[in-house]
C-alpha cells in the first residue's frame, strides 16, 4: 500500500509540473542555500532558466569567462597582463591566451565540428539548452542593467549578451583543459629558428620532470575521491555514491549546483562547472554518479625530422611536407588607452600545432620540432556525453550513453545505481596508441626520456605507420574504443582517488591496458591507499563504527573524518628522529631547536580536524621534503603489499629532520605555537572574515582534501572538496545530502556567497531535495516563473 500511495504522489506530482511548465515559461524555485529548481516542458527553456539562474549568481564571473574564450583580453585588460587559470594553476599571458582563442575561434573548426550529425556532432536537445542558457543569461543582463551589476563587472565595457556560441566555446573550452589548453602558451611560443643557426642533439636528461611539466590531476589542480557502493557494501542492498571532486574555490571551474526537470524526460539534481548547460555530478531517480581526473593522456607529440636549411619543412613517408601557417591579429589596449593591433604567426604540421615546450623537452631545432596532435580536438560531444547521462536510470543506461558519445574528455566515471550495482570506468577520450605501436613509434632519445619519466609517447613523425590507431567501436578514427578502455562492474564496490584504472576494487585489479591510459602494478597514492583501507575497514566492522556495511549516515563520516595518512604511518618515526637530533642545520645555515616539537607531534591526534594540535606542524614539515632527492621511504613500493607500502621514513635521509627543522621555524617566524589548533591558521577567506576549515592536503594523505595552490600563505584554502555529495538510493527513492564548499555564488554581496562554507567548517550537510515529498514540504526562499524569449 506504502508504494502505491508513493506512486500516485510521484504521478500527482509530475502532472503538476507539467501543468505549470508550459512552452515558452520555466519555473524557478530557489531552496535553501539558494539551490535553483528549474522545471520546464522542453530543452531550450530549460536551458533559458538555468542560464538566467547562473547568471544571478555568477554573472560576472561567466562574463569574463567569456572574454577569454573571444580572444579578447588583452583589448579589455591589457596584452602585458596575466589571469589566473585555477585549474591549470598557470599564470596565463592575456596576449598569448588571445592568440590561441583568436586563431581557434577564426578556424572554423568549431562550427564545422558543430555542423556533423550526432554522435560526432551535437544533437537537437544540445543545441537547444545551450541556446536556451545563453537566452537565459542576456535576459538577465537586460532585466538588471549594466549600471546594477555586481561590482565585479559593474558598467564594465566588456560586458555584453552573449550567443549560444559563446557557450559552445566554453564547452571546447573545457574539453581541451587536459590537452590544447594546458599547451596554450607553448603554442605561442613555438617559431622556427633562424636560418643559419645550429643546435646539437640533446644527450643528457635530468632524473625526473619539473613539476607540472604534464598534465595530470596535481598540475591541473583538478582531481577528486569517489566511492560507489554496490548492493553487498550497504545496509539496504541497494547502491550509495560518494563524489568528492577537488577543484578550485575560485575561477570557472567553481561547481553549482541545481535541480533540472522537464516533466516525463528528465529530472536529474547535482553540480556543474561554469557555463555547463547540464549537471556533471548528480543523481537521477535510479542512477548516482561522479568524477575523479583520469590518467590517461588525451594528446601524443610528434618528433618531426626536419629538411636541412629549411626548418619549416618535414619529411613524412620519404616525401617533403611544407608546415602550413596561420596569422592572427587581436586588438590590444595601450597604456594610454588607444587600441593597437598585434598579430602572431602559427605553425602547423599534419598531426597538428607546433609547440616548444622546454619542460618535456620538446624544442624546435634545426634538425627536429614537434607537434601535438589532441584527440579532443574534434570533442564536441561533451555536453551531448552528459545530457544523456542526466537521463539515465541505471549503470546499464549509463554505459549505453557513454558507449554512443563516447564525449567524456578527461575524466573517470565511478556510479552506483538503485539495484546495487557499482561501476568504474575510465571510458574517456583517449588516443589510440597501443604499446605494440609506443614501442616501435617511440624511438628518439628525447622520446625515450620522457616516456620514461613521464609515460607520455612521444612518437616519429617521419612514418605512416606511427599514426594512431582506430578501433571498429570508435565514434571518431584515432581513439581508442570502449572496448579497449578499463571498465569495471562490481556489487562491492569500487573506488577512484586519481590514480589509474589498476586498483579500483583490489579484489579485481585491472591489469593488460595500455600504457598511455595509466599504469598498473604501480605504487598507488596515499588517498588511493586510505581510502580502500577506509572501505574495507568498514567491510569488515574494525574501523571503529558500530556494525559492518554502509548506511549513508557511515559514508559520510568517513568523508569528513580528515584522517591524515601519512601521519598514521609515518609519524612515530619522524618522532624518533627528533629525538635523537634536536638540534638541526637548515638548508640555509641555520641552526634549528627542534625539540619543542617531538612532543607535539607524539601527542597529536593523527586528523585534520579543527581542533588536531600538531596538524600545522606536520603539513609545514612534508610541504618541505615534497621534492626530497634522497629516498625517502624505508620500505620500498611491494606489488604484492600495494595498500600498505611504501612505508617508513628513511633515517639516512637528512633532509627529512631538515624539513622539519623548516617547519618549526616558520611557525615561530609567524608567532604561532607549534601545537597551534588546525582550525586557527588552516582557513577560508572566502567572503570576508576567515573561517576556520578542517581537511589537509593531498600529499598528507587526506582522503577529503582542502588545500592551498594559488595564494601566498600556505595555510589558507583555495583548492580542494567542492561540490560534496552523497546519495543513497532507498524504497522511497534516492536520498541525498551535499556541500557546495565555497556557496554558489561568487558575488560579495549575495547571502550565497559563503553560506555554506559556514556548513562545510561544522560538518554540516545540506539534503539534497529532489523528490516529490522532499520538495513539497521544502519551503522556497524564491519562486521565479520566467516568460522565455
Amino acid at each position: 500500500m506504502r508504494a502505491l500511495r508513493w506512486g500516485a504522489l510521484v504521478v500527482a506530482f509530475t502532472l503538476l509540473l507539467a501543468a505549470t511548465a508550459q512552452a515558452g515559461t520555466v519555473s524557478v524555485r530557489r531552496t535553501a542555500n539558494g539551490v535553483p529548481h528549474i522545471v520546464a516542458s522542453n530543452y531550450r527553456d530549460l536551458g533559458y532558466g538555468l542560464g538566467y539562474s547562473y547568471a544571478q549568481d555568477n554573472f560576472c564571473l561567466l562574463a569574463d569567462t567569456i572574454v577569454t574564450v573571444s580572444g579578447e583580453r588583452s583589448r579589455y585588460f591589457g596584452p602585458d597582463a596575466n589571469y589566473r587559470s585555477y585549474a591549470l594553476s598557470q599564470e596565463v599571458n592575456n596576449l598569448k591566451s588571445d592568440f590561441f582563442f583568436t586563431d581557434l575561434n577564426r578556424s572554423g573548426t568549431l562550427e564545422r565540428l558543430l555542423a556533423l550529425k550526432p554522435p560526432r556532432g551535437p544533437s537537437r536537445e544540445q543545441r537547444a539548452i545551450v541556446a536556451g542558457y545563453a537566452a537565459g543569461y542576456n535576459h538577465y543582463l537586460a532585466r538588471t542593467g549594466r549600471a546594477r551589476l555586481p561590482a565585479a563587472c559593474r558598467n564594465a565595457p566588456w560586458v555584453r549578451p552573449i550567443t549560444a556560441l559563446d557557450i559552445q566555446r566554453r564547452l571546447y573550452q573545457l574539453s581541451l583543459f587536459a590537452s590544447s589548453l594546458f599547451f596554450l602558451q607553448n603554442y605561442v611560443d613555438a617559431t622556427p629558428p633562424a636560418l643559419g643557426t645550429s643546435a646539437s642533439a640533446r644527450t643528457t636528461f635530468p632524473d625526473r620532470l619539473p613539476p607540472g611539466a604534464l598534465p595530470n590531476h596535481d598540475s591541473l589542480k583538478l582531481g577528486s575521491n569517489a566511492i560507489a557502493l554496490g548492493g553487498d557494501a550497504t545496509a539496504n542492498r541497494r547502491g550509495m555514491l560518494l563524489g568528492n571532486p577537488h577543484f578550485p574555490w575560485d575561477g570557472p571551474e567553481r561547481f553549482y549546483e541545481m535541480h533540472l526537470t522537464i516533466p516525463g524526460k528528465l529530472d536529474v539534481a547535482g553540480g556543474a562547472l561554469g557555463g555547463f548547460p547540464g549537471v556533471n555530478i548528480g543523481h537521477t531517480r535510479g542512477l548516482a554518479w561522479s568524477h575523479t581526473v583520469s590518467t590517461a593522456f588525451r594528446f601524443t607529440p610528434y618528433e618531426l625530422h626536419l629538411v636541412p636549411g629549411d626548418p619549416t619543412s618535414y619529411t613524412y613517408d620519404g616525401k617533403t611536407e611544407k608546415m602550413t601557417t596561420r596569422t592572427v591579429e587581436v586588438q590590444a589596449r595601450t597604456a594610454s588607452g588607444a587600441l593597437e593591433k598585434r598579430s602572431h604567426t602559427f605553425y602547423f604540421s599534419r598531426f597538428g600545432r607546433m609547440v616548444e615546450a622546454p619542460d618535456i623537452f620538446l624544442t624546435w631545432g634545426t634538425a627536429n620540432a614537434y607537434a601535438i596532435r589532441d584527440a579532443n580536438a574534434d570533442n564536441v560531444r561533451i555536453a551531448d556525453q552528459f545530457l544523456a547521462m542526466n537521463r539515465a536510470q541505471s549503470v546499464a543506461d549509463l554505459k549505453r550513453a557513454q558507449s554512443y558519445w563516447q564525449g567524456i574528455p578527461w575524466v573517470n566515471t565511478i556510479a552506483a545505481d538503485s539495484k546495487g550495482h557499482a561501476y568504474y570506468a575510465d571510458q574517456s577520450v583517449v588516443p589510440n596508441v597501443p604499446d605494440a605501436l609506443s614501442d616501435t613509434c617511440v624511438d628518439s632519445a628525447v622520446g625515450k626520456a620522457v616516456q620514461k619519466l613521464g609515460r607520455l609517447p612521444i612518437l616519429d613523425g617521419s612514418r605512416a605507420d606511427c599514426n594512431w590507431g582506430t578501433d571498429p567501436d570508435a565514434v571518431v578514427p584515432g581513439i581508442f574504443g570502449p572496448s579497449h578502455l578499463p571498465r569495471l562492474d562490481r556489487t562491492d564496490y569500487v573506488e577512484n582517488s586519481n590514480d589509474s584504472y589498476w586498483l579500483s576494487n583490489p579484489h579485481r585489479p585491472l591489469e593488460g591496458f595500455a600504457s598511455i591510459i595509466g599504469d598498473d602494478r604501480t605504487k598507488r597514492n596515499m588517498r588511493t591507499r586510505l581510502g580502500l583501507k577506509m572501505i574495507e575497514g568498514r567491510l569488515a566492522g574494525t574501523d571503529g563504527l558500530p556494525g559492518k556495511g554502509f548506511t549513508l549516515d557511515k559514508l559520510q563520516t568517513i568523508a569528513f573524518n580528515n584522517r591524515n595518512y601519512t601521519g598514521e604511518i609515518l609519524r612515530d618515526d619522524l618522532v624518533a628522529m627528533c629525538r635523537r637530533a634536536p638540534l638541526v642545520a637548515t638548508p640555509d645555515g641555520k641552526l634549528v631547536d627542534i625539540g619543542e616539537a617531538c612532543p607535539v607531534l607524539e601527542r597529536w591526534d593523527l586528523h585534520g580536524n579543527l581542533d588536531s594540535r600538531g596538524e600545522a606542524l606536520w603539513h609545514l614539515f612534508l610541504t618541505n621534503v615534497l621534492n626530497t632527492t634522497m629516498p625517502f621511504f624505508a620500505r620500498d613500493f611491494d606489488v604484492n603489499d600495494p595498500i600498505n607500502t611504501p612505508s617508513g621514513l628513511n633515517p639516512a635521509n637528512v633532509e627529512t629532520i631538515q624539513g622539519l627543522a623548516q617547519a618549526v621555524q616558520y611557525l615561530r617566524d609567524h608567532q604561532l605555537p607549534l601545537d597551534v589548533p588546525w582550525g586557527k591558521v588552516h582557513v577560508s577567506t572566502n567572503g570576508g572574515r576567515p573561517l576556520p576549515i578542517h581537511g589537509c592536503d593531498d600529499y598528507e594523505g587526506c582522503f577529503q582534501v582542502t588545500a592551498n595552490y594559488n595564494v601566498k600563505d600556505p595555510l589558507v584554502v583555495d583548492f580542494g572538496s567542492s561540490y560534496v555529495m552523497a546519495v543513497s538510493f532507498t524504497d522511497r527513492g534516492p536520498v541525498g545530502r551535499a556541500l557546495v564548499t565555497y556557496g554558489q555564488s561568487t558575488d560579495p554581496a549575495s547571502p550565497y556567497r559563503n553560506d555554506q562554507t559556514k556548513l562545510f567548517s561544522a560538518k554540516k550537510w545540506r539534503p539534497m531535495l529532489f523528490t516529490a515529498a522532499e520538495l513539497r514540504r521544502a519551503p522556497a526562499t524564491k519562486i521565479l516563473r520566467l516568460r522565455t524569449r
